[in-house]
């Protein structure tokens, strides 16, 4: 990752959360306020984005799947603190554009090494600090939707004692995954390198939207 933005990010989480301490701002949800959810049902394989074929040779230790590791986040005051921040600081910090404008390639995940990224780069920038800050990634699965436009889409799904909660570059809201108005496609599996499906009838060949 560039050295430069992961520096940016850090410092200005590791500040937010002095401030943040163990309460919100008046503007940012609280933990008390997540009702208890249940997590969207996993219906069997499917076949992963190609463009994350390429990102796992390229960030082998991204897609590894360690089963020691919890399958769930245990969310605390804390934890859920440092998700929140981390939602925003990275929404905040990564210049939204797509593969083609940015890099004239139809799709390509990576973790905004320069700074700009779609979707998924937005997600994997998240979820690799989140992991950095003591997450668990097998509780952290990278999932394809179709978006309120119709179009492919990535998000990043948290599996947690409170349900599967998502996180959004379009929004710094973190919603229940079946609130969000998205149809879920598939999502990386946590027991292998894998996809598993969600039942979303139609899968996207990208997800290479802002």
């Amino acid at each position: 990752m560039g050295a430069g933005l992961l520096k940016t990010v850090r410092v200005t989480l590791a500040g937010a959360l002095v401030l943040f301490g163990l309460a919100v701002t008046a503007e940012a949800q609280t933990l008390a306020s997540l009702p208890a959810e249940n997590g969207a049902k996993v219906l069997g394989d499917a076949r992963p984005i190609a463009a994350w074929v390429t990102f796992c040779q390229s960030y082998a230790a991204e897609c590894a799947v360690d089963r020691s590791e919890p399958a769930r986040i245990s969310l605390t005051p804390a934890i859920w603190a440092t998700i929140v921040s981390v939602n925003r600081r990275v929404n905040k910090s990564v210049e939204p554009k797509t593969d083609m404008e940015h890099l004239h390639v139809a799709d390509r995940w990576d973790l905004a090494e320069d700074g700009i990224g779609d979707c998924e780069d937005f997600q994997l920038l998240k979820r690799h600090l989140l992991a950095e800050a003591g997450l668990p990634r097998r509780a952290m699965r990278m999932t394809v939707v179709i978006d309120e436009k119709g179009e492919g889409h990535a998000v990043l799904t948290l599996i947690t004692d409170r349900g599967d909660l998502i996180l959004d570059n379009k929004t710094n809201v973190i919603e229940a995954w079946h609130k969000t108005g998205y149809v879920f496609i598939k999502r990386e599996s946590q027991d292998a390198t894998a996809w598993v499906s969600l039942g979303g009838v139609t899968s996207p060949v990208t997800t290479a939207n802002r």
